[in-house]
């Protein structure tokens, strides 16, 4: 049996709750860095920065295998804020024993909009991305929060991944298990989530109420080890250890002793998700219709999480308008100087996370959304992104589109009036000469001509 210990790594880049008409740039104006600089920080102290040093000596002491999928956002905050954090996971990349999965950039909703050109864009970023501070070329892709469809398998396909990642759901599975390789309608191989055995750690570790609790290295390991099928695939957020279970749980000690566990049972092989690929032949089909899109989120794990409700919808239906005319408009935006910054603000405002505040589902699902979110409310999260996107649209995309314009009008108006000046000047000279030449004086104005 194979084992595989997959790990989210992201921060979105959180937006202010009030414009900051004071900014000097529209990243100052819509983007609250003390926010996320705090945030990233507390975090990097509670969970990036031990967890990275321990799983370096679990490499060290034990070959321990793990998998990371880390966002564009991310890696911006680590240089920004961190830079620590950043070179603790070039370490562990050059053990060998990590092994870097593919995914959007910007972790943004770009694989849900008609026009696949955002979602590829997106996607060649990250692996720039990878190439450029990591020196990887991905081979595993894993689409923002697992949302996956045919349409995403075809195209991940098409840009060279070996393999996708996404939720092993009964609601794609039926009575099948989620613990062997499969393969899209076009050939691409699907590695599953089996959220069961990857919950019991991320949501359950902590919960004195699971009759399971406390839950220890020795039993997780005898529950992979009396599980059946090919593979496991364990996949959780890699703030799971230290910030969503503190260390007083004894997150970390279950981590430190869980390769010992495991070791135990001969059968059980700890490896990167390309092994899986090479190792494992596809066991079935699955079929995902574009309308039956799932993802690993919420009960329903479909992409409701982010367009659930009209607020999520209209915020997401208004993002895709305000990108068709920066498309359309890309070549003469280009000359403005403001250009990169629209861009990456644009980029920004597509991150999934913009959405998931927005969200207004009850109970345990509610309880998730409110965690993550630094507003007081879905619909505060709504009044703010819906405010920043006009904002943003018509002070900044529009306002310079006018000043383009404008300064294009009074480009051509000079042309003409040069153009003018020029062939006036040689139907002057050329009467001048004419005259000259037959000992004659040059016309007057009444005639139309003016000596220049």
């Amino acid at each position: 049996m194979l084992i595989t210990f997959t790990f989210e790594v992201h921060q979105p880049h959180r937006l202010y709750k009030n414009i900051n008409k004071k900014g000097n740039n529209l990243w100052e104006r819509y983007v609250d860095t003390n926010l996320n600089k705090e945030v990233f920080n507390k975090v990097a102290n509670k969970c990036y920065i031990p967890a990275n040093e321990l799983i370096l000596e679990l490499i060290d002491e034990y070959d321990f295998k793990v998998n990371y999928s880390i966002t564009g956002c991310f890696i911006e905050q680590c240089l920004e804020f961190n830079e620590y954090v950043l070179d603790l996971f070039k370490d562990l990349v050059k053990t060998g024993n990590v092994e870097l999965i593919a995914e959007t950039y910007h972790h943004s909703l770009s694989s849900l909009y008609e026009n696949e050109e955002e979602f590829i864009e997106d996607i060649e970023l990250h692996k720039k991305l990878y190439k450029d501070v990591f020196g990887v070329k991905p081979k595993i892709f894993r689409n923002t929060e697992l949302i996956y469809n045919n349409r995403i398998a075809k195209i991940s396909k098409d840009l060279g991944f070996e393999a996708i990642f996404t939720e092993g759901t009964e609601k794609i599975l039926s009575w099948r298990s989620p613990n062997y390789l499969y393969q899209s309608p076009d050939g691409m191989k699907i590695l599953l989530r089996n959220y069961r055995l990857s919950d019991d750690i991320g949501f359950r570790f902590s919960a004195r109420d699971w009759d399971q609790y406390p839950l220890t290295a020795d039993k997780y390991a005898l529950w992979l080890a009396s599980t059946p099928g090919e593979v496991i695939n364990i996949y959780m957020d890699y703030e799971t250890f230290g910030e969503h279970h503190w260390k007083e749980s004894g997150i970390f000690e279950f981590l430190r002793y869980l390769p010992i566990e495991i070791s135990k049972h001969e059968h059980l092989e700890v490896v990167n998700v390309n092994e899986v690929v090479k190792k494992l032949k596809p066991r079935g089909e699955i079929y995902v219709h574009e309308f039956a899109t799932i993802s690993w989120a919420d009960t329903e794990r479909d992409v409701s999480a982010w367009l659930g409700n009209k607020m999520q919808k209209i915020s997401f239906e208004k993002l895709k308008e305000i990108g068709e005319f920066i498309k359309e408009n890309k070549d003469k935006l280009k000359k403005s100087e403001k250009f990169d910054e629209i861009y990456k603000i644009y980029k920004i405002l597509q991150t999934s996370d913009n959405f998931y505040y927005q969200c207004t589902k009850g109970f345990g699902d509610m309880d998730v959304h409110m965690y993550f979110s630094h507003f007081d409310s879905p619909f505060d999260a709504y009044a703010s992104y819906l405010n920043i996107l006009y904002d943003f649209e018509y002070y900044y995309i529009k306002d310079e589109m006018k000043k383009l314009n404008n300064r294009s009008d009074y480009d051509s108006k000079e042309k003409l009036i040069v153009n003018n000046d020029i062939e006036i000047k040689n139907i002057n000279d050329n009467n001048s000469k004419e005259c000259i030449e037959k000992n004659e004086e040059p016309k007057d104005e009444n005639d139309k001509f003016i000596i220049a």
